[in-house]
């Protein structure tokens, strides 16, 4: 999650949570939080195809890991922190869910294609044979195919 949003969920300004990320440094190593890069930064904007998004900075955001974002409730300190705190950690526990059930559904698709797939391609094959037939001249049968116009009876 990037510092503009945390700050606008914790109630508090950009600076602050910062500030206070800074002053306590040995709390969050490289794998709990980093600063966007210039083009990261550019990249991410242009995905937001919004020109002035996240208004006038003097540096670029901070982008926290869900270790980072757990570690900010003991940087920031209150009832709002702690319940944003706990709104925020169930969010990530969903995600993980959420993840884990796609990938578990995934893998039961990829078994059953690896099953089926030769008697699918059976039945392609015969759809495929039916449609090539729709597309032949049918020949006549029997009396139909020899209408003609009637024979005059003058002779």
């Amino acid at each position: 999650m990037l510092s503009p949003d945390l700050a606008r969920l914790y109630g508090v300004e950009v600076r602050a949570l910062v500030q206070a990320v800074q002053r306590n440094s040995e709390r969050f190593p490289d794998d709990f939080l980093f600063q966007l890069t210039d083009d990261e930064y550019k990249n991410l904007k242009s995905q937001f195809v919004i020109s002035s998004w996240g208004g006038a900075r003097r540096a670029n955001p901070y982008a926290f890991t869900e270790q980072g974002v757990a570690m900010l409730s003991s940087v920031l300190r209150g009832k709002l922190a702690a319940q944003v705190n706990i709104a925020i950690m169930r969010t990530f526990v969903r995600l993980r869910e959420m993840l884990a059930t796609n990938q578990k559904l995934r893998r039961r698709i990829q078994e059953l294609e690896k099953k089926y797939d030769a008697k699918f391609r059976i039945i392609i094959a015969a759809i495929e044979g039916m449609l090539e037939e729709e597309g032949k001249p049918k020949t006549g049968i029997g009396f139909h195919a020899k209408l003609a116009k009637p024979e005059s009876r003058d002779s």
